[in-house]
């Protein structure tokens, strides 16, 4: 039960940090920039993509997806050459009409910090820790790995810029190390007697 409780009420002070590091502070926003002349961009993505909702590389291959292994083999060859010539990047694109849904995104927000907060908890709780910071090293360890799990791939592969990548590991490191002090706090380990469960020795005899 009280690891539970350590869970769900470490999970609610991550989430109440990471809402004010992305409403309050300008971790939320840094390395984000706006489109130049957006409305005409906006309009070419209307045009060209339209009503087609995905994720997009480009500049792509311009190959089928039945393309052959010799094809995709030759047109690797020219990936630099287009990389060099043209923009790139990735995009996630929504067509129009995409409602502005806050509630819902909050909540499936809250509930994904509250699933990593009991699972790191119920992790804690696995070990023979016995000291405050050793339970919170742990947490802030396993805060360490949730961080760079995506976030260094993205920036080396998609080339997200740097201080973006900082910022959000750093807001998901705080709000693992928010999890460590509570569970820290709730899950101290009582101290137990010694118990011989050794046979006693028999008697001698005369």
């Amino acid at each position: 039960m009280k690891i539970l409780l350590a869970g769900v009420l470490g999970g609610i002070v991550m989430f109440i940090w990471t809402s004010i590091a992305h409403m309050f502070l300008p971790l939320g926003e840094a390395g984000i920039r706006e489109i130049p002349n957006e409305a005409a961009v906006l309009d070419a993505m209307k045009a060209n993509i339209g009503e087609n909702r995905g994720l997009y590389i480009f500049p792509g291959s311009g190959l089928g997806r039945n393309a052959t292994r010799q094809e995709k083999n030759e047109t690797m060859k020219h990936v630099g050459e287009k990389y060099a010539n043209n923009p790139s990047g990735i995009l996630m694109y929504h067509p129009p009409g995409r409602p502005l849904t806050m509630g819902k995104w909050l909540g499936i927000e809250f509930a994904t910090e509250l699933l990593e907060s009991i699972l790191v908890v119920f992790l804690l709780a696995q070990t023979r820790l016995s000291s405050f910071g050793g339970r919170v090293g742990f947490v802030m360890v396993a805060g360490i790995l949730a961080a760079i799990a995506t976030n260094v791939s993205y920036s080396n592969w998609y080339g997200f810029p740097c201080i973006y990548t900082a910022s959000y590991m750093f807001i998901q490191f705080v709000g693992f190390i928010c999890v460590g002090l509570v569970a820290g706090l709730l899950l101290r380990k009582t101290s137990q007697p010694i118990v011989d469960n050794r046979s006693p020795s028999a008697p001698a005899t005369p």
